[in-house]
């Protein structure tokens, strides 16, 4: 989730644009594919199936449609107004610096604890197949391990991350098959995907609770929004490649759910770590280790990704002023911020040693959902903006749509999970009431709003 932003943040906000305008529609398309396509699917398909019951598919499918509304949000702002930045950038245009703190502070946080969750999940039934170790100590050497690669450097991490996405997109067309062939040869039950509702909740609330976590499966495409300036030509090829993109993750995810849930009962589904796995298991003709290998190559590359998408944003918002000035040193030689690195590393750590996968991921996702609420209703405010020409325009009922999606889904997420983001959004607005009131005595002109 991260390349881009490593590859600009020497770059002012304001100057005129000095990136390459290299990317063509289908490039962009599988730069977003690739982010989206990552690893959650591998680790969160048993948890969808104990929220939702045996029909893992429909959280899933809800997930995409939920996601396609912002990303009309999305595909607007970034043809209007092109620039790095993504939802901060349009958050503070539409409602000011303070507000565009809190959107930035919650991506980065969304970032922490993401990986986080992805370290509990290289931890889990995936790394069992080869060794037993305990979780937390595994989370721990693992995220210790990425944060070298990413101190390493940015041209390292990204080739690692090319060979990566190929292994875990093979990984889940892998699956599909192995589903269809159960099913061909009579050994799957598709009497399972219609089965909605557990038996502590109907079927609407297992099916919202479900697709909280589904969701988590389709996040990365509001990154892409910082590649706008390096497209040759965004107002064209930006909604095309975002909602292509999508549409052909969401497929696969469908794919794999309906696989994963017709091969392997509901309740042995819900209890793995390692849900693909039991498909795999179930089918035979494919050694596990070879499956739990690609499963874990998925799960590293993702958390690499995102790992260094958070550290860069921690350094890009510490020489901005807006967090600690430390954060902002780097290595002399690699050029790499290991500072910001070393504190969203330690971060990581600890939030992986003090929460489950299915609570991490429902953090994430209800950061994720603050954001997204900014972005669904800065795309109204700025609507008395025209803009650059020909951009592209969302149908009003969309974003409206989503912002109320995003309150949707908020009313799903557990009383836990509420307590640990309303923490982490009262820490960001404190921040940015510093900031704010540092930026006032500097007397720093703030981006006019809705302009």
């Amino acid at each position: 989730m991260a390349r881009n932003e490593t590859r600009r943040s020497a770059q002012a906000p304001d100057e005129a644009p000095a990136l390459s305008r290299s990317l063509t529609t289908p490039l962009l398309y599988f730069f977003i594919l690739g982010d989206v396509l990552g690893a959650g699917v591998y680790v969160l398909v048993g948890q969808v199936a104990a929220d939702a019951g045996g029909a893992v598919w429909v959280p899933l499918a809800v997930a995409l449609l939920l996601a396609l509304l912002t990303a009309a949000s999305y595909a607007e702002l970034a043809t209007k107004y092109p620039k790095a930045g993504g939802a901060s950038h349009y958050a503070t245009r539409a409602f000011g610096p303070f507000a565009g703190f809190v959107a930035g502070f919650c991506m980065l946080a969304a970032g922490i604890v993401s990986v986080a969750a992805l370290a509990r999940g290289f931890g889990g039934d995936y790394l069992s197949v080869f060794v037993t170790l305990p979780v937390g100590l595994v989370a721990v050497v693992f995220l210790a391990l990425l944060a070298l690669v990413n101190a390493r450097g940015i041209k390292e991490s990204t080739r690692a991350n090319v060979v990566a996405t190929v292994i875990e997109v093979g990984g889940l067309a892998v699956i599909v098959v192995l589903g269809a062939w159960l099913l061909l040869r009579g050994d799957a039950d598709p009497g399972r995907l219609v089965q909605l509702g557990t038996p502590e909740k109907g079927v609407a609330a297992a099916v919202l609770s479900g697709s909280v976590l589904a969701y988590y499966s389709f996040v990365g495409f509001e990154t892409s929004v910082n590649v706008a300036e390096e497209t040759r030509d965004p107002r064209r090829s930006y909604p095309r490649a975002l909602f292509g993109a999508l549409a052909t993750a969401g497929v696969v995810y469908v794919l794999v759910g309906l696989a994963a849930s017709a091969a392997v009962p509901t309740a042995r589904l819900a209890e793995s770590s390692g849900p693909l796995l039991e498909v795999v298991e179930a089918a035979g003709g494919v050694p596990p280790r070879l499956f739990s290998a690609i499963a874990l190559v998925a799960v590293a590359n993702g958390a690499l990704l995102t790992g260094i998408m958070s550290s860069r944003l921690a350094y890009g918002m510490a020489r901005d002023g807006l967090l600690p000035a430390p954060l902002a040193r780097v290595l002399p030689g690699r050029r790499t911020p290991w500072a910001a690195i070393a504190v969203t590393t330690l971060l990581s750590m600890l939030l992986a040693l003090t929460g489950s996968v299915a609570t991490l991921a429902s953090t994430l996702v209800l950061l994720l959902l603050v954001v997204f609420l900014m972005v669904n209703t800065a795309v109204l405010v700025l609507r008395r903006d025209p803009g650059r020409a020909d951009h592209f325009r969302a149908p009003t009922a969309l974003p409206v749509l989503g912002a109320v999606s995003c309150v949707v889904l908020a009313t799903q997420i557990e009383g836990e999970v509420w307590l640990r983001g309303l923490i982490v959004v009262a820490v960001g607005a404190a921040l940015a009431a510093l900031a704010t009131a540092r930026r006032r005595r500097r007397g720093d002109v703030p981006h006019e709003r809705g302009v």
